[in-house]
């Protein structure tokens, strides 16, 4: 796990452990645990809070934020990693600080498709997602996910071609190799088919996931998304197990999990059944973030108040993996 005071080549050598350990299958238990896990049994979870309810990069004004989180009991945080000119080994140090470990999230445009019919915006698009790989080394990220596979909103009026597929699965392993060399975990996310139109189903993900063929490439679950395109909550995460390296927890109107109408029981049941023991993350969406405002859909808000969604959430998580460990 890692430790306060790593250079960053001591840091890139933990996270490739940590990412080796998340590419195993997912019902292997890891072999430590880290101080404040939530530890039932041989079942270890991290909990983290993604910071895209507060807004589109980390900044000094979250502090108070930061350090309420980890007052909470927050394991760490998820920052979206959009900007690509902050000084993010800065915030690696800051964070370390604080006691928080990371994660991170980006999406590609239409300007950087990896799956292109143009070849030079394909190239563009690894570029990007390989810069953003030294921005989470540099911060001691341990798993950047997201929907990186493809431009976020962007519709051709039709599934994807062989040839998207082919460019898809071309371009990510391109990053993928990157990431291997720096220390960091791959968790490409399945979106709804509102929001792209490459990968909507989970299976279709680990599918993805395992053509790219690269042990630095895994894919990440999310309930937002479950719930909309999955028939069967326990059959998606079965078909990912093998793949499965990270899991956004997110009610189905973006608000505190748990108020809403997710079909929490069978989701934490089914995580509980593949033994799955890593990050489970809530990602919540305010009016914070107007420039994906067109892909998120939300025009108003969903709670009364971000540190109170944050705080009955965790306690929601927990209470869940408490009652379905096995």
């Amino acid at each position: 796990m890692q430790k306060r005071g790593l250079g960053n080549a001591g840091r890139n050598n933990v996270l490739v452990r940590e990412w080796e350990k998340a590419s195993r299958l997912a019902h292997l238990k890891y072999d430590t645990q880290a101080e404040n896990n939530y530890d039932i049994g041989d079942l270890v979870m991290k909990y983290g809070m993604n910071l895209l309810l507060w807004g589109g990069e980390i900044s000094q004004d979250m502090l108070p934020t930061l350090e309420k989180l980890k007052s909470l009991g927050y394991d760490g945080i998820e920052f979206p990693l959009f900007n690509l000119d902050l000084d993010y080994a800065y915030w690696g140090k800051k964070l370390d600080e604080l006691g928080l470990e990371r994660t991170a999230v980006t999406i590609r445009n239409l300007e950087d498709n990896p799956i292109s019919a143009d070849a030079s915006v394909r190239a563009k698009g690894v570029e990007l997602s390989k810069k953003t790989l030294d921005c989470c080394a540099a911060a001691g990220v341990q798993t950047l996910c997201g929907p990186y596979h493809s431009a976020l909103g962007h519709f051709s009026g039709a599934g994807p071609t062989q040839e998207e597929w082919a460019w898809g699965v071309e371009s990510m392993r391109a990053v993928a190799e990157h990431a291997g060399s720096v220390g960091v975990k791959l968790g490409v996310e399945a979106l709804n088919r509102f929001e792209c139109y490459f990968l909507n189903a989970h299976a279709d993900a680990a599918r993805f996931a395992r053509e790219v063929n690269h042990p630095a490439c895994g894919v990440m679950y999310d309930t937002f998304h479950s719930n909309i395109e999955e028939k069967s909550i326990s059959q998606a995460l079965s078909d990912i197990q093998d793949v499965l390296c990270h899991i956004h927890i997110s009610e189905n109107d973006r608000s505190t999990p748990g108020a809403g109408n997710v079909r929490w029981d069978e989701n934490f049941q089914s995580i509980s059944d593949v033994g799955y023991d890593g990050w489970l993350v809530i990602e919540a969406f305010g009016l914070a973030l107007p420039e994906i405002a067109a892909a998120t859909k939300i025009w108003r808000r969903m709670f009364d108040d971000e540190i109170q969604l944050a705080q009955e959430g965790l306690a929601f998580m927990k209470s869940q993996v408490a009652k379905y460990s096995k």
